[in-house]
């Protein structure tokens, strides 16, 4: 059965994919990302700037860790330079899954399912709050005896309690063999400076699901356990 799709509230990948300059969102959607824009003029550059910072991370993953295997977890509408896309050029054999909630993501499932024929692309709808579902998923198309590269790309930040959003990355890695990294980026209070607050107030106020800043040394912790590639914990553009 195909999930209902309410267009009337606005919706996370949906405004993303608004800054991204995607065409897949609603009035609704362009007046939250309009209204955000005139507190953060900047935002649409951050958000390309995430994109920037996805593809050198796969990158570097898949041509100087030789990780073949990717999970994409909050992937979000399909745009340009996607997971897959990335890792497949640079390894064709490459293995994605991507993990979404949301119905349009679903609904544009097909778009993600583009696969280099030496390699595999799957879409699995499912959610990060429940890991052994996404594991469970991702199995069916991944060795999980192999590396995996977890991809939590802007999705932490809807998990507003710092011990739920740690214990759920710590059940997923500890899903995933030796030899597999952490990839991740979110919003933080201390870049964009007071104007971030009150982007997070509007957003809060009007879309779904809620999202919260988090320090850097708070993101930080997401890392606990695990040797930290260089440069370490930055800002996107670094």
């Amino acid at each position: 059965m195909q999930p209902e799709i309410d267009y009337s509230v606005p919706q996370t990948a949906r405004i993303w994919n608004y800054w991204l300059g995607g065409k897949d969102n609603s009035e609704v959607d362009r007046q939250v990302g309009e209204e955000i824009l005139k507190v953060i003029p900047d935002m649409a550059v951050m958000v390309r700037a995430t994109r920037q910072f996805l593809v050198r991370a796969v990158r570097y993953l898949a041509a100087e860790r030789g990780v073949r295997q990717f999970l994409d977890v909050g992937t979000g509408l399909p745009t340009v330079n996607n997971t897959h896309e990335v890792a497949q050029s640079v390894a064709p054999e490459s293995k994605i899954v991507y993990v979404d909630n949301d119905p349009l993501v679903l609904l544009h499932a097909r778009a993600l399912l583009t696969s280099a024929p030496q390699g595999a692309t799957a879409y699995l709808h499912a959610d990060l709050r429940s890991p052994a579902d996404v594991i469970a998923g991702a199995a069916e198309t991944l060795d999980l005896r192999e590396p995996v590269g977890l991809m939590l790309m802007g999705i932490l930040g809807h998990i507003t309690d710092d011990g739920e959003a740690q214990g759920l990355v710590r059940e997923l890695m500890d899903a995933l063999p030796p030899g597999s990294f952490l990839t991740l980026y979110d919003a933080t209070n201390v870049v964009m400076g007071p104007q971030a607050n009150e982007a997070i107030s509007i957003w809060n106020a009007s879309a779904e699901p809620p999202y919260v800043l988090r320090h850097p040394d708070r993101l930080a912790r997401f890392f606990d356990g695990l040797e930290l590639v260089e440069p370490g914990v930055v800002s996107c553009p670094l």
